[in-house]
């Protein structure tokens, strides 16, 4: 393991930390979901809840960059959940095959899109299975009596899990029936309708690059301040890892 900063990082972006993950438990949460727990040397690892890792996987033209949201880290393991797309793209394709022992190396923990607002007086998420990892992980973090609204969209029932926690949850699953879209009218819609509690809240919008900005614009067009959303496109067609930062145009 390398803790110096990375020689893979792009230009200027922070230096990340470079480590040496083996596959130390794999688990099916869901039809769709696997849960893979790492180990591996990981003294000194710190992370906030929400904060994702870099995994360099082999795309077959070298090492790609793919983004996956730290579920927990617990036993001196970093858990990743996998969503199964069925798409075949090479995350995926790793992740089907993985075994104990299996070597990875990954880079961080980075991001603060869903890293939690102590501030606010309550808390919304909205996002789809590729968010869940994340959002489960924030909002089981929170203390009783936090006031907490989540809108997850999956592809079918199956895909629910329970999110476990102390704080005051309105959970609300939406099952789409079928693949994910660009700009889920479910998602948005849903958002629409959402009636804002007395106090100051933050709200998180994760998931597809389109419905994000869409349902970020419908929160400003309603009086929300800009300041009290964080956005973050996750993926888009046609992309392949990274993800979209979501601003104002010029």
């Amino acid at each position: 393991m390398d803790l110096q900063p990375s020689t893979m990082q792009p230009p200027g972006r922070p230096a990340l930390k470079e480590w040496r993950f083996e596959v130390a438990g794999v688990e099916d949460v869901t039809p769709r979901l696997r849960r893979i727990a790492f180990g591996g040397d990981l003294a000194g690892f710190e992370h906030t809840p929400g904060q994702d890792m870099v995994l360099m996987i082999d795309t077959g033209e070298g090492p790609g960059r793919r983004h996956y949201t730290i579920r927990r880290v617990e036993a001196g393991r970093v858990v990743i959940d996998f969503v199964m797309h069925g798409h075949g793209g090479p995350a995926e394709r790793w992740a089907a095959d993985a075994k104990s022992g299996d070597a990875l190396t990954a880079l961080g923990p980075r991001g603060r899109t869903l890293v939690l607002r102590p501030e606010a007086d309550w808390h919304l998420f909205t996002g789809d299975e590729t968010c869940l990892p994340g959002i489960a992980a924030v909002i089981e973090t929170l203390p009783a009596g936090v006031r907490v609204f989540a809108f997850i969209e999956v592809e079918d029932k199956d895909d629910r899990q329970e999110i476990a926690g102390a704080a005051s949850l309105d959970l609300q699953w939406i099952v789409r029936g079928g693949p994910a879209v660009p700009s889920s009218p479910a998602l948005i819609e849903r958002l629409a309708l959402f009636a804002p509690p007395p106090g100051r809240g933050h709200c998180y919008i994760v998931g597809e690059t389109s419905t994000v900005q869409q349902q970020r614009r419908g929160l400003i067009a309603r009086g929300m301040d800009k300041a009290r959303i964080s956005a973050e496109g996750y993926w888009r067609p046609g992309r392949k890892g990274g993800h979209d930062h979501i601003r104002d145009p010029e």
